[in-house]
C-alpha cells in the first residue's frame, strides 16, 4: 500500500494535499473561511506579519497547549477594571550603535513563550499602540502569510489575519508572564517585563535596544536605507502610505520614483517586487528582487521571494540552492527557508536532506506558521518506510490544524499508515 506523494507545482500539492502555503496563527484550529470570503476577514493582516474567533461570543487561543483566559464571565465579574480599560504602550527601538533601525521593526508581546506581534515602529524607531488592538498588523519577511509568498513588509502584504486577540483589549491579568520585545532577524532584543503593569501606569516603556548577532550575515533590513537621500525616503514613505490605503497604482509610482532617485534603495526595490509579484508580474518582480540584491547582497527577503517564484516554475534545484543561500546567511531566523529547502529536496528525491530541513522548520517555527511541515515530514518518512514516525507527524498536523480543508484526506492517509504500522511493527532494540 502506497501513499500518493507526488508533488506538483500547481498549488504546491502532494496528491491533492496543499503543502506549500504557510498560514498565519489566526487560521490554526479554525474552520476555513466561507467561499468568496477573503482570508482572515474581520481584520487586516498579512505576512502575519498574528487569534481569532469562531463565532459571536466565542474566543479560541491560536496557540495549541495555551490556556485562553478570555470570556470567563466569573473572572470578568471579579475584575471589572481589568477588562474595561485599555492598556497603552509606547517607546522606541534603536540599534546598539545608537541609531534607529533603517526600516520598520515588529514589536511583539511574548507571553509564556508565545510571541504575538502588536505593532510596527515608524521611520524614527518609535511605536505606540493599544495592547490587543493589532487588527492591521502585517507581516515582515521572516514569517509566513496567507498570500502566495512568504511574508511582506509593513503595508505591503495581502489580506490575512493578525495575531493577538481579534480586537479585544488586554487586561492586567493577561500580562502575567509577558514581556515586550522588538523582533528583527539577525538581532537580539532587550526585553521589557510587562508583569505587574497597571492600566493607569505611564505608557512609556523606554528604549528597546537591538544587539547585532555575531556570525549572522543576512537580515530583513537593508542598511542602504540609511544612506537614501531625503527625496527618495519621501517617495518611499508615500508608497507605504498609498499601499496602506490600497492605492496600488500610486504605490507603484512612488516606489519607481524612489529607486530612480536612489538606485541602491534595496528596500524600495524589494517592495516594488512584492507589489509586482502580487499582480502576477513575475518577470518584473524577479528583476526588482535582483536589483535589491545587487544593492545589498545581505538583504535576505528578496531571496525568499525569488525562491517562491522558482518553485512556481518547478525549478526545484534552483529553489534548493536559493534557500540554502538564505540558510547559510542566517541559520536561525528563517524557518521558511528550511521549508522551501525541504519541499525542493522532496521533489528532487533527496529524502535525507528534505527530512533534515523539515525538522529544522519544526525546531525554529515557534509560532506554528508552517503547520504543513508536519504533513510534509510525514510523507517524507512514509517514503523512507518509517510508518510509525510518519503517522506521528500526521497526528501532529491534525492537532495543529483540526479543521483544515484537507483534514479528511489526512485522516485517510493516517489510517493507511496505522495499518502499515500494525503489519510492520517496529522491532524493539535487544
Amino acid at each position: 500500500m502506497r501513499l500518493k506523494t507526488t508533488l506538483i507545482a500547481a498549488g504546491f500539492v502532494i496528491g491533492s494535499l496543499t503543502i506549500f502555503q504557510p498560514v498565519n496563527a489566526q487560521q490554526q484550529g479554525q474552520a476555513p473561511p466561507s467561499q468568496g470570503a477573503s482570508p482572515g476577514s474581520g481584520g487586516r493582516g498579512g505576512s502575519i506579519p498574528p487569534g481569532g474567533t469562531t463565532g459571536p461570543g466565542t474566543q479560541t487561543s491560536p496557540y495549541p497547549g495555551t490556556r485562553d483566559n478570555r470570556n470567563i464571565g466569573q473572572d470578568q465579574t471579579q475584575f471589572p477594571d481589568m477588562t474595561q480599560h485599555p492598556i497603552y504602550l509606547s517607546g522606541k527601538v534603536m540599534l546598539d550603535d545608537g541609531t534607529p533601525p533603517p526600516d520598520s521593526v515588529v514589536i511583539e508581546r511574548v507571553c509564556n513563550g508565545n510571541p504575538r506581534p502588536e505593532a510596527y515602529t515608524d521611520s524614527k524607531g518609535r511605536f505606540s499602540f493599544q495592547l490587543g488592538q493589532n487588527q492591521a498588523m502585517l507581516p515582515d519577511a521572516s514569517v509566513g502569510s496567507v498570500d502566495p509568498g512568504f511574508g511582506g513588509r509593513p503595508g505591503f502584504g495581502s489580506q490575512g489575519g493578525a495575531l493577538g486577540n481579534s480586537g479585544r483589549g488586554i487586561s492586567e491579568r493577561d500580562l502575567m508572564g509577558c514581556e515586550l520585545r522588538a523582533s528583527l532577524a539577525g538581532y537580539r532584543s532587550d526585553v521589557v517585563d510587562l508583569s505587574g503593569r497597571r492600566v493607569f501606569d505611564n505608557p512609556e516603556v523606554g528604549t528597546i535596544v537591538l544587539h547585532r548577532l555575531g556570525n549572522v550575515e543576512g537580515t530583513t533590513i537593508s542598511m542602504t536605507s540609511l544612506m537614501a537621500p531625503k527625496d527618495a525616503k519621501k517617495a518611499y514613505e508615500k508608497a507605504k502610505d498609498a499601499l496602506h490605503k490600497k492605492k496600488t497604482a500610486d504605490a507603484e509610482k512612488e516606489l519607481a520614483k524612489a529607486v530612480q532617485i536612489y538606485p541602491q534603495y534595496a528596500a524600495a526595490w524589494y517592495d516594488l517586487g512584492r507589489l509586482q509579484q502580487q499582480q502576477n508580474q513575475l518577470a518584473d518582480a524577479r528583476k526588482s528582487y535582483e536589483q535589491a540584491l545587487a544593492a545589498d547582497a545581505k538583504f535576505v527577503s528578496p531571496y525568499l521571494q525569488i525562491a517562491l517564484i522558482e518553485a512556481g516554475e518547478n525549478k526545484w534545484q534552483d529553489v534548493a540552492e536559493t534557500s540554502e543561500r538564505v540558510i547559510h546567511m542566517n541559520p536561525f531566523d528563517f524557518p521558511q527557508a528550511y521549508y522551501f529547502n525541504s519541499v525542493a529536496n522532496f521533489n528532487l528525491k533527496n529524502l535525507d536532506a528534505a527530512e533534515k530541513s523539515a525538522r529544522e522548520v519544526q525546531k525554529l517555527d515557534t509560532r506554528h506558521q508552517f503547520p504543513k511541515t508536519a504533513q510534509l515530514l510525514g510523507l517524507i518518512l512514509a517514503q523512507k518506510q518509517d510508518y510509525s514516525g510518519a503517522a506521528e507527524q500526521l497526528r501532529n498536523y491534525l492537532q495543529l490544524m483540526p479543521n483544515a480543508q484537507d483534514a479528511a484526506q489526512v485522516k485517510s492517509q493516517l489510517s493507511e499508515l496505522e495499518k502499515l504500522t500494525s503489519t510492520n511493527p517496529v522491532k524493539s532494540a535487544p
